[in-house]
């Protein structure tokens, strides 16, 4: 790492000591019960620089916690959100999958960490996993809209923010607070055991430890793993003559015909996952301070994109991943007239992994040294006037090595301004937001990378946003907003000029990308009243200067050629979703739910943008009593036949799920058991945000069981 770095680094941990007692995040202000119970309902979003009821929100975003954040879990963040309204995923292998917000994923989608980057490579191509572990998570929020621009231009589509208090933000009421979840998922042999414990030392000291283990084998898919028109070429392909020079690797001999029958398991789909983490917090009424140190070690295979024709490349990479990561956060409670509180988040990150091929040899390495941290001056509440203004740094020194380094080693300096105003005015509330970015990314190739060229790009974004809400009766808000955001280009879509195997891809960059631009407008509709609730958003985007991978249709060593272009891009859609009680016989509460979201996205001159997922439609019935739930629902997602250039259309599925929980201690809930069937009549499904949707369907029926304990 240069000098600049680590300079950079000393100064930010200098900052941090001297800023202490400075950023504990918003859900510090909750009370020791709310932080570690998981029986608190209260709809709270703590992302963002102010704390606010999510129904005050005037955008789209989701919370997800509890029992039903248990229920959702999977070993990645894109599965584990997956039915959250306006939210799909990459699936790119059960291991490998990040969320996709109303169509947009990648460099348009910030996943976070306590409201700090993942510091990871898996922005960079979907096959890389991110490093945060979903399993110890005590809440996620999913926001999308003007909320997400506090945290940068790369959040233009959305921020999802895993939240898992590895820094205590309280002092439990017992001495030792404990928490575990262990689960076993049918469709892959899955086994993993989380647990998490807090340590009330005394005087305001809190200490924390956590751990979790996942190991799972190859999934169990409902059908064959390839799509039935890839099945008939490799058919095809199989009763063509032998001819060892038309193989994708040399001295290799691909049995198309076994490739067309590969069915009942994803080959290549095994994963092992460990993590530990310790963390050691002051807090006291005038405010907190704490640090953290957290490991991450995955091993997961991805999954074989058989081969269909002659000359195709077949692998069978495992990819195995490790960072360590170093957190810290400090919050001053001023409580002043101007001032509530200053706050400060810090992270460093040191992050890897190895591309390994069948034979153990390492292809391709991929190292990563980053950090990031939040400065945050939250006012004083003024009359129902509040807001926050504040400073963010992202540095980030980036490199591949190996036979596949399709991107040069790359340093990308990130410094942002922004602030949030708030007014409410009796049942009027009014919203606005700034920000300005300055990128710098620097092209650094090494001497034996001499398809790169040395290159600094420079970038100066402007983001702003207003809205406004209005309780027009008693439970019933209706709101808009407006935003204008601008996104810098990331190293990868400047610098790149390589093959790629891990997406089965030879990726071109371009060095003349301007800004990406979006003009956005979204209308909300939140109602709730005696046993129903129903919230819903309708949206449109405008961009300029849409950055977007276009298939030439040439081939470089035997990939299909991508290029980084623009060109301008609308993209419009809705979300949905409702609940009703039915009724109440007895101790029951009887509910039906359902929710339904919709995306469009068109490129000028190009037409569909690729990976734009289609309608669905979900329905589910539910009862619930003190120590008894039961669920049912129905999940139907529609044919995809919007396809960009050389996409292939997406079949629609239905899926059935069922679910029971049983708390045996009551409502409190310190220990709960859940048994779900997931996909109950074994469909074959694809997801069409994928890019191995053709070759790796979704999981076949998994009988999934849970406990959590809870003391």
């Amino acid at each position: 790492m240069n000098p600049q770095f680590l300079l950079s680094t000393s100064l930010a941990a200098a900052l941090a000591s001297a800023a202490a007692p400075a950023f504990a995040q918003a859900v510090d202000h909750d009370d020791a019960a709310d932080v570690y119970h998981t029986h608190d309902d209260r709809d709270i979003v703590v992302t963002g620089a102010v704390q606010v009821s999510r129904k005050d929100v005037l955008s789209g975003v989701a919370v997800l916690r509890g029992e039903e954040l248990t229920a959702a879990l999977r070993s990645s963040i894109g599965d584990t959100l997956a039915h959250t309204p306006g939210v799909s995923a990459s699936s790119f292998g059960p291991s490998a999958s990040r969320p996709v917000l109303r169509g947009l994923q990648g460099e348009r989608v910030r996943v976070l960490s306590n409201g700090i980057g993942s510091i990871d490579v898996s922005n960079t191509s979907a096959d890389h996993a991110s490093a945060i572990n979903p399993l110890l998570a005590r809440r996620i929020e999913v926001l999308r809209g003007p909320q997400s621009l506090q945290y940068g231009s790369a959040a233009i589509g959305g921020v999802v923010n895993v939240i898992d208090h590895r820094i205590p933000v309280a002092v439990p009421d017992e001495p030792v607070h404990l928490s575990m979840l262990g689960s076993y998922g049918s469709a892959a042999d899955e086994r993993s055991l989380s647990g998490s414990t807090d340590v009330a030392l005394g005087g305001g000291w809190v200490a924390h430890f956590d751990g979790s283990y996942f190991k799972s084998n190859d999934l169990r898919i409902g059908g064959y793993a390839l799509t039935p028109a890839l099945r008939a070429e490799a058919l095809a392909s199989s009763l063509l003559p032998h001819d060892d020079e038309d193989h994708g690797h040399e001295d290799e001999e691909i049995d198309f015909a076994a490739n067309a029958g590969v069915k009942g398991r994803l080959p290549n789909s095994a994963a092992r996952t460990w993590t530990a983490g310790a963390g050691l917090a002051y807090i006291n009424d005038g405010g907190s301070i704490g640090v953290a140190y957290s490991r991450y070690d995955s091993r997961y295979g991805i999954p074989i994109r058989l081969a269909t024709l002659p000359g195709q490349h077949q692998e069978a990479p495992v990819l195995h991943l490790k960072q360590d990561r170093i957190d810290a956060r400090a919050e001053v409670l001023v409580k002043d007239d101007l001032l509530d509180r200053i706050a400060f988040r810090y992270a460093y990150g040191n992050y890897s992994h190895a591309e390994i091929d069948p034979e153990g040899a390492i292809g391709t390495s991929f190292f990563n040294k980053g950090m990031e941290g939040r400065l945050e001056l939250v006012q004083a509440d003024r009359a129902g006037w509040t807001g926050a203004s504040g400073a963010q740094f992202v540095l980030r020194d980036f490199n591949v090595v190996g036979d596949e380094a399709y991107l040069p080693r790359n340093d990308t300096r990130q410094v942002g301004l922004f602030t949030v105003q708030q007014l409410q005015r009796g049942p009027v509330r009014l919203e606005a937001g700034l920000r300005f970015e300055h990128s710098r990314l620097e092209a650094k190739p090494l001497p034996d990378q001499a398809q790169f060229t040395p290159t600094v790009r420079t970038y100066d974004a402007f983001s702003g946003s207003v809205g406004a809400a209005y309780d027009f009766a008693p439970g019933w808000k209706i709101g808009a907003n407006l935003s204008r955001a601008e996104r810098a280009p990331s190293a990868e879509e400047l610098f790149a000029n390589g093959p790629h195997h891990g997406t089965e891809t030879y990726e071109i960059g371009n060095l003349a990308l301007r800004k990406e631009r979006a003009t956005s407008v979204e209308a909300i509709l939140r109602g709730s009243g005696n046993g129903f609730d129903i919230e819903a958003s309708i949206y449109h985007s405008w961009f300029g200067n849409f950055i977007y991978e276009a298939r030439t249709g040439g081939m470089e060593d035997g990939l299909p050629v991508y290029q980084i272009s623009q060109a301008d891009a609308k993209l419009y859609g809705f979300e949905v979703q409702g609940e009703v009680t039915l009724a109440k016989p007895g101790t029951w509460t009887i509910k039906a739910d359902a929710l339904a979201d919709w995306v469009h996205a068109e490129i000028t001159g190009q037409g569909p943008a690729p990976r734009i997922p289609p309608l669905r439609l979900l329905g589910g019935l539910s009862a619930h009593s003190p120590k008894l739930d039961l669920r049912a629902e129905v999940e139907h997602v529609t044919q995809q036949d919007r396809v960009a250039a050389f996409e292939t259309t997406t079949p629609g599925y239905t899926s059935v799920n069922a679910e029971i929980a049983l708390r045996p201690w009551g409502k409190e809930r310190p220990l709960s058991f859940t048994l779900s069937a997931n996909n109950l009549f074994n469909v074959t499904a694809r997801r069409h945000a994928s890019f191995l949707k053709d070759y790796a369907p979704l999981a076949g029926r998994d009988i999934r069981v849970t406990a959590r304990l809870e003391i």
